[in-house]
């Protein structure tokens, strides 16, 4: 048997192997595929009647960073849902109006603008006002408010735990000055949840508590004693659903080099909400994954787009052979209208140089060497080499073209000639196969996500495997119940609650019951109970919140509190942060006379002089 026949057959044996462990493959697993959202730009709202009699009703906007959802809290059933979920951020180029801004839905694609986006943003912290007020712009246009330069209707707005006084205070001015609203009530989003969840359930207010939450870029951990935020010991974890999405991208990118670019971020963060899950014992789940059996159960094969034909395509050979029919007629109707082309040229040029040869033989001189010069020749002599080597040439194309008509001159019983095309037979005599498989597009197209799917989610236990140096979820909630005496530490974990959009994982709820189960002393009670809508419980709590307090209600700040007490003022109510104003101590007189010596000497210094009286400073 010869080397090629070897060769051949292996090949054949091969392709067939290959062909039935796919389809087996397919026959068992589920192929699942990008969904691709394309936002579609919200509508216009008109204001419902039941949100302006008897009183205007109060707008809540939960402002996260990941996304703001904004609504009516009127009591009305059509209206308990929010009116407008989109990204919180703006699309808008260097150098470009303010009106050339896309907000929210009104950017089809992020990924193609995904370098143009302005987030107010830093963190979870409100720190670019610009893009805030394109926010509220796009709000408060979308839903139906019409009044010209201010708001009539009250807002409840949500703001991270212990968030900064200088924050609140420009968001205090924003909305006051720039808007005119009437009232304003600022609200913790996950203490929103936290008591929307228990008062659903029938349990009314709840008076001690550990809340659990995790956004975009952060989690926190928030003890409540006697029903208020304990502030002094909140603490906050820099991670959340922002850098399990880019852990995911990076971890993809690198076992797929060549579909970097297919791997967007956007796609990431829908593999994370639909594929990951939380593993019970971290280290005996990866175990389970080094068995073939368990991954090829348990893998998530993700197909992503391209174009060619369907996976599993096949071509029989007479398809292939017309192929190559249709590649070698192009082929040829190429050359021969070269030749044509060649021949032409050719006969131009022959043309002219008999024209000149003719004024030699009629006797013009000076012409005939005129034109020798514009032809660039030297003498007749080389004039006649020319006219023979092009006649030469012009009498070889006439005979090549007539030999490629006879040629491709059809028989007389109607068929034509096509050259064989069948000569990739190992062995005379032998049929080749009716089906040859091509080479499956698709499967190479294809995210095959394992242990991916549970590694992601595990950042927020062990931080260490993105390279972070802080301590995971359930270290933090050990650190802070350690901050109580044992009392208190059971009174907390009695209803432990976990809420945000980063807290969406399957078996996350069970692999905190086991942590805490590890941490708490023996026979110690726990409860963890999780939000029925992590991501949306903070608008409802807030809208269930604004429904029961009325404007006379504590928690609201009114225009007159704005202007006495300044924009960092904050009205506690069962769901906000605490304010904890500071006083700085007025100067004495020496220190006064030092001040003023320096600012004769030192114009740069400011006046600090003029405004003795402002000097109380807030901070949390």
């Amino acid at each position: 048997m010869s080397c090629g026949h070897k060769q051949s057959v292996v090949t054949k044996k091969t392709e067939l192997t290959a062909r039935l462990l796919f389809s087996t493959m397919n026959d068992k697993h589920n192929v699942y595929t990008f969904e691709d959202y394309k936002c579609s730009p919200d509508p216009v709202f008109t204001v419902e009647r039941e949100c302006l009699e008897p009183c205007p009703a109060p707008i809540v906007v939960d402002n996260g960073s990941f996304q703001c959802r904004a609504g009516w809290a009127s009591g009305v059933s059509q209206l308990d849902e929010p009116r407008l979920v989109f990204k919180s951020v703006a699309a808008r180029s260097r150098g470009a109006a303010r009106s050339d801004a896309h907000v929210g839905n009104d950017i089809p694609n992020l990924e193609p603008l995904r370098w143009t986006f302005k987030s107010a943003f830093d963190r979870n912290l409100v720190v670019n006002f610009d893009i805030q007020e394109l926010m509220f712009d796009y709000v408060f246009m979308h839903l139906g408010i019409s009044t010209q330069g201010h708001v009539d209707h009250p807002v409840v707005i949500t703001e991270p735990p212990c968030n900064p006084l200088h924050g609140r205070q420009m968001m205090s001015e924003l909305l006051f000055e720039c808007y005119g609203v009437p009232r304003v009530a600022y609200g913790v989003d996950s203490l929103f949840s936290f008591y929307h969840n228990n008062v659903s359930d029938g349990a009314g207010l709840p008076s001690t508590g550990l809340v659990v939450s995790s956004g975009y870029h952060c989690s926190h951990v928030l003890p409540i004693i006697n029903g208020r935020l304990d502030a002094l010991n909140c603490k906050r974890v820099n991670l959340g659903g922002g850098q399990a999405a880019s852990y995911l991208q990076r971890l993809l990118q690198l076992k797929y080099p060549a579909n970097q670019t297919a791997i967007t971020l956007s796609r990431m963060e829908q593999l994370l909400h639909q594929h990951s899950y939380v593993a019970l014992d971290y280290q005996h789940e990866l175990e389970k994954w080094r068995s073939p059996n368990f991954y090829e159960r348990e893998v998530h094969r993700v197909q992503l787009p391209f174009s060619g034909r369907a996976a599993g395509v096949c071509v029989s050979v007479e398809e292939k052979n017309e192929r190559k029919t249709q590649q070698l007629r192009r082929l040829q109707e190429i050359n021969s209208r070269r030749r044509e082309e060649k021949l032409q040229e050719d006969q131009k040029r022959l043309e002219t140089l008999l024209s000149v040869q003719e004024l030699l033989e009629d006797g013009s001189l000076e012409l005939f060497h005129r034109s020798l010069v514009e032809l660039n020749m030297d003498s007749a002599e080389e004039l006649q080499s020319y006219i023979h080597k092009l006649s030469v040439s012009v009498e070889q194309h006439r005979l090549m073209k007539a030999e490629t008509a006879e040629v491709e001159q059809p028989a007389e019983d109607g068929s034509e000639m096509v050259p064989d095309l069948n000569q990739d037979n190992d062995e005379p005599g032998k049929t080749t196969s009716t089906i040859q498989p091509l080479f499956n597009k698709a499967e190479y197209h294809q995210l095959f996500v394992g242990t991916e799917r549970l590694r992601v989610p595990e950042i927020l236990f062990q931080p260490s495997l993105i390279g972070e140096e802080q301590m995971g979820l359930m270290e933090t909630m050990q650190f802070v119940l350690e901050q109580y005496p044992p009392e208190q530490q059971e009174a907390l974990v009695k209803n432990v609650f976990l809420t945000g959009g980063n807290l969406q994982y399957p078996g996350l709820k069970e692999r905190v019951q086991r942590d805490l189960l590890a941490i708490r002393p023996f026979q110690s009670h726990f409860k963890v109970s999780l939000a029925r809508r992590p991501a949306l419980d903070a608008w409802f709590g807030a809208c269930e919140w604004a429904l029961t307090n009325p404007a006379e209600a504590q928690g609201w700040i009114s225009r007159h509190d704005y202007e006495e007490n300044g924009g960092e003022y904050l009205r506690e109510h069962c769901a906000s942060n605490i304010f904890i104003p500071m006083k700085l101590n007025k100067p004495s007189s020496a220190t006064k006379q030092t001040l003023m010596g320096k600012c004769l000497t030192d114009t740069s210094l400011p006046d600090t002089t003029s405004n003795d009286k402002d000097n109380d400073i807030s901070l949390v």
